[in-house]
């Protein structure tokens, strides 16, 4: 189960709230971007694969991962940089998260699952009364983001906050793939069991959670598609089928219309796309979908 909770706060990365700046550690080579140029004969996509917890040392990036920046002329995230930005986005999302059915977080898990999060929360000094009312996805989040706190990673620095200011600053039309509910959704859309199967699996491996983390952030920064994705996309689909296709698969399908519209559009205005990794890679990742639809696709 080591990879459900990591794969699953890849998406709630943008949502959560609360990061310190983390540690930092000794700058080296800049890390190899995950990135793809897609052309249709006139204009051009550049697909960039973000890690969305990063440390001040990760910068400055690669020469190729500027250049497609200074080449787009409009940069497209997850979420567009507004909604990034909203101070009213962790409000949000803590508010869908409050539980409606009458019924306190302890009495809707499994007991002895709500007595080792119970151990958790005292280890951590962390109050186990507020968080009998939320649900148990959001409590999973929580947990997860103490630990990627504890290894040194923060929101702050992630690839898509860093394009986000950038875009901004140069004034680049921006806009999201998705909106602010719809991410929710996504968590909230779970069933009883999905959730309480990903608190589980989050106190399964709190243990090995820094070293987890920290195996992702060397296979990002080594540009290691194939490592990468085995160790997200690939166990996560194996393991927890219906969840790959709700966090992965199905949101990239979604997505894949939206950007043959930019390739179809005509002209010669090219643009950066900057989502999670794992959205890039794999059989049923954006890339590929691209590759089958047609497209010249090359890694740069």
């Amino acid at each position: 189960m080591k990879t459900l909770i990591l794969s699953m706060f890849a998406v709630a990365a943008l949502l959560v709230a609360g990061c310190s700046d983390g540690a930092d550690v000794a700058a080296g080579d800049p890390p190899r971007p995950l990135l793809w140029k897609v052309s249709d004969g006139d204009n051009s996509l550049y697909l960039l694969g973000s890690f969305h917890l990063l440390m001040p040392s990760d910068y400055p990036l690669a020469a190729s991962t500027d250049a497609a920046f200074a080449d787009a002329e409009q940069v497209v995230f997850e979420l567009s940089p507004a909604d990034l930005a909203s101070p009213d986005l962790p409000q949000a999302m803590a508010g869908a998260a409050l539980r409606g059915d009458g019924r306190t977080l302890q009495q809707a898990l499994p007991a002895p699952t709500w007595t080792r999060l119970k151990a958790y929360l005292a280890e951590r000094r962390m109050d186990p009364v507020a968080m009998q009312q939320y649900d148990a996805w959001f409590v999973s989040l929580l947990v997860a983001n103490t630990e990627m706190q504890a290894a040194g990673l923060a929101a702050d620095h992630g690839l898509d906050r860093h394009f986000a200011d950038r875009t901004v600053a140069a004034g680049k039309p921006a806009r999201g793939l998705e909106t602010i509910d719809q991410q929710i959704l996504l968590f909230e859309g779970m069933s009883q069991e999905q959730q309480a199967q990903s608190l589980e699996s989050t106190l399964d491996d709190i243990a090995d959670m820094k070293t987890m983390i920290e195996q992702m952030h060397r296979l990002w920064r080594a540009g290691d598609e194939e490592g990468l994705f085995a160790a997200t996309g690939a166990e996560m689909k194996a393991e927890f089928p219906a969840l790959y296709d709700r966090m992965n698969r199905d949101r990239n399908r979604a997505w894949l219309p939206e950007l043959r519209e930019l390739l179809d559009a005509g002209g010669d205005d090219d643009a950066l796309v900057v989502v999670g990794a794992m959205h890039l890679l794999g059989e049923d990742g954006v890339v590929e979908g691209l590759r089958e639809a047609g497209y010249t696709v090359e890694r740069l």
